[in-house]
């Protein structure tokens, strides 16, 4: 096997998040809509973040939290994401590099400021998502570093980055690196909101571009306008080789080689924030694949890293992957 310096390299909108618990009352009163991500101007983040007087901060991002799932799990990444040289940006920075994920992107100076995402998590474990870009959309294409695509074994796009058309080209430039040097090109949909917003180009971009494509039950019916996963799930294999589908509880399918192998979710004693458990089956999966795993055992260690992050507030890992997936036996 080609040996590669990272695991996974991965693209994607630098965020800090901003978690709060707060029951739906909390949600009508303050117009905030319940399960969604909701793009908000820098006012609105700072009216929801004055708000929250016990809220836990993290540096987060859809890919972010991703990348730093694979460092759990023992595996090398590296980051390609814009912050701006504030406080906050230098936060993110601190954080990330401390979970051992490369990051060497050059803060923007000046506004606007480092992005963040409010996120209210109800008693139920469902997330509701404010987000104000910031300074993550302005990343630009002379921001990908061509070295560090091409030192890993796959490169992973974060679909939120489609919301601005430099971040888009900077995307589509990364994905062409990347193919170039035969290297893997891994997709995730992010949110059905990204893709009612960008559907056709999703979709020339997985079937031109894209090897694993990530996406919920929701994303990926909205992607293929059905209201049939099968459908769904049917368009996505003639465009796409690898096809990973979560779908909460009931786990994850993944559909490659004229296959369809169902993945049962982990279990979990109780369900306390949702946010970031697509992100963390992302890490699993790939960090798997990236090791030569079979794609079953890809899934399954999916499923124990989205496990993970779901029994707890925040984003990211607070047990080792490394060790819970060695406790599976699903670690050499």
């Amino acid at each position: 096997m080609t040996a590669y310096a990272y695991d996974v390299v991965a693209v994607g909108n630098a965020i800090v998040d901003v978690l709060a618990q707060a029951p739906d009352a909390f949600l009508q009163q303050h117009d905030i809509t319940r399960g969604a991500m909701t793009l908000i101007d820098e006012d609105r983040a700072l009216y929801l973040t004055g708000l929250l007087s016990n809220a836990v901060l993290a540096a987060g991002g859809s890919a972010a939290n991703t990348v730093t799932g694979i460092a759990s799990l023992g595996g090398t990444a590296g980051y390609i994401g814009k912050v701006s040289d504030d406080a906050l940006g230098a936060q993110f920075t601190t954080a990330f590099r401390a979970a051992g994920v490369a990051f060497d992107t050059t803060p923007r100076s000046g506004p606007p400021g480092t992005a963040r995402s409010i996120i209210i998590v109800s008693p139920d474990g469902q997330r509701s998502m404010n987000t104000y870009l910031g300074a993550s959309t302005l990343l630009e294409p002379a921001d990908i570093d061509a070295a560090l695509i091409r030192a890993g074994a796959i490169t992973f796009l974060e679909g939120y980055l489609f919301d601005r058309d430099e971040a888009k080209a900077a995307f589509v430039h990364a994905a062409e690196i990347a193919k170039a040097a035969e290297r893997r090109v891994a997709l995730t949909l992010s949110d059905t909101f990204c893709v009612d917003r960008h559907r056709q180009s999703f979709r020339h971009l997985v079937a031109g571009h894209v090897d694993i494509l990530f996406a919920n039950e929701n994303e990926l019916m909205s992607l293929y306008e059905t209201a049939s996963l099968d459908e769904a799930v049917s368009a996505a294999r003639r465009d796409c080789p690898i096809v990973a589908v979560t779908r909460s509880a009931e786990g994850s399918l993944v559909a490659a080689h004229g296959e369809i192998l169902p993945v049962k979710a982990a279990p979990v004693a109780k369900v306390v924030d949702t946010t970031g458990a697509g992100d963390l089956y992302a890490a699993g999966f790939l960090y798997g694949l990236a090791r030569g795993r079979d794609l079953v055992t890809c899934g399954r260690l999916g499923s124990l890293a989205a496990g993970e992050v779901i029994s707890h507030m925040g984003p990211r890992p607070e047990t080792s992957l490394k060790a819970l997936a060695r406790s599976a036996g699903l670690e050499h």
